[in-house]
């Protein structure tokens, strides 16, 4: 099948390029023309561990390739993939200014039947949208083609996301005919030959399904992160409390750790998103409102934990270990790591960073106002405390006998909870986490 993606971000590149390894021809099409030199150099823009492989390949093989112009390949392809980006905006909606471009451009230059699906996550109702600014410039060419819209929302988890688009565990599709829907799973049935996993049904729907998956996710993040804070207040143990909920068969386990609150591109996007369809539509989701609310406060625990331990923080020197937002991926978008380093930059510390891919997404960021370090042992020497940002495996078995020996100070904060107190305090480290008193 022949296939064109608009938008060669996260979720369009991915997309593309597991299309392609399926043996699919796909034409990935972006407006930004160095990022498309780039890739047709081979140049990936962003870090999703063994994507450069597979593009380089399906490149190699002839079923990948990039362009700017959507146009030139319009004539030639049975689906279109709308993945472009939907930031948000000041009051929290999703801006879908890129969404109705591509939408128009749709149907300023569509000649047969052809579907226009939409990969990025949007608001109930942006089908709506979509399918009148195809029919208005339809309507200015003076002509009837016949097209299909429909919603394909992504479930890709960042660092494991050719996993899961190679064998997904559902895929999500709304659709408006039966024509689209044959289209749909012809397109995904190899993917999941052994067990159909293709979930259809209507737009509005699917549409929704993205949004309340992020939201639930997110929603179990602030609340272990509130029964952690209440565990450190009455002496209980927040891990302790997780075996314990997390073994009920109707609760799980996942997604049950405490931390420092969850960033990305997804999440904090989407959880607002979601509290304003609401307030449009006149109602509040109480809850998701207070997911957010809950999150930006923990963003700013491990802060606290240092103020707590060190008491006035001026002058004093901070290695800070993890910076993207999690692990096996370089995004710091809403990454507790920008609030932490802000907080102590105010207050007037010297910070130390690292991390194994995210260093060079720090600096485009925030520039030199922090010192980047070479590993774990450099970015703890001469520092008076040390504080675990995000959980690389690199960081879990540090030797801790050389990070006291090259420390000026001993307070340790394990934003993460992923070291053992006892280790830590058996070696005369002042060591704190979180839900534990």
């Amino acid at each position: 099948m022949n296939i064109a993606i608009v938008g060669t971000g996260y979720v369009g590149l991915v997309s593309g390029t597991c299309f392609a390894e399926m043996g699919n021809h796909v034409t990935c099409v972006d407006v930004d023309a160095n990022k498309i030199d780039k890739l047709q150099k081979g140049e990936i823009p962003i870090y999703e561990p063994g994507l450069d492989e597979l593009v380089k390949r399906n490149v190699e093989y002839g079923r990948l390739k990039f362009t700017t112009d959507l146009t030139e390949v319009l004539d030639d392809v049975d689906v279109v993939f709308s993945a472009v980006g939907t930031p948000p905006d000041e009051d929290g909606s999703a801006d879908l200014q890129y969404v109705l471009a591509v939408a128009r451009q749709f149907g300023q230059n569509i000649k047969k039947y052809t579907i226009l699906v939409t990969k990025s996550t949007v608001p109930v109702g942006t089908a709506n949208k979509v399918k009148a600014a195809i029919l208005e410039e339809l309507d200015k060419r003076g002509v009837s083609v016949p097209f299909d819209v429909a919603s394909n929302p992504e479930f890709l988890k960042e660092g494991a996301a050719l996993k899961d688009f190679m064998s997904p565990d559902r895929v999500v599709v709304g659709t408006e005919s039966e024509r689209a829907r044959e289209v749909m799973e012809k397109l995904y049935k190899p993917f999941l030959i052994q067990n159909f996993r293709v979930i259809f049904m209507d737009i509005p729907s699917a549409e929704m399904t993205k949004y309340a998956a992020n939201a639930m996710l997110a929603t179990r993040i602030s609340f272990m992160n509130d029964i952690a804070n209440l565990c450190e207040l009455v002496g209980a143990n927040v891990d302790n409390v997780r075996q314990g909920i997390g073994s009920d068969e109707r609760i799980g386990k996942k997604f049950l750790y405490a931390g420092c609150g969850y960033g990305g591109s997804c999440f904090p996007k989407d959880v607002k998103a979601l509290a304003h369809t609401a307030v449009e539509n006149g109602i509040h989701l109480e809850v998701i409102e207070a997911v957010e609310r809950v999150n930006e406060r923990q963003k700013s625990i491990v802060f606290d934990k240092l103020s707590d331990k060190m008491g006035d923080l001026n002058g004093k020197t901070v290695a800070i270990l993890g910076l993207a937002f999690k692990p096996e991926t370089d995004d710091m978008r809403e990454a507790p790591a920008l609030v932490v380093i802000n907080k102590l930059l105010d207050a007037g510390a010297t910070v130390r960073v690292f991390d194994p891919v995210a260093m060079n997404e720090c600096k485009r960021r925030i520039g030199d106002k922090v010192t980047y370090c070479q590993n774990l042992y450099d970015c703890a020497d001469g520092a008076d405390a040390l504080a675990l940002l995000t959980e690389w495996r690199q960081f879990r078995m540090p030797s801790w006998n050389v990070v006291k020996k090259v420390m000026a100070g001993n307070v340790v904060v394990d934003g993460r909870n992923i070291w053992s107190r006892q280790e830590l305090e058996e070696l005369g480290f002042t060591y704190t986490r979180i839900g534990e008193k």
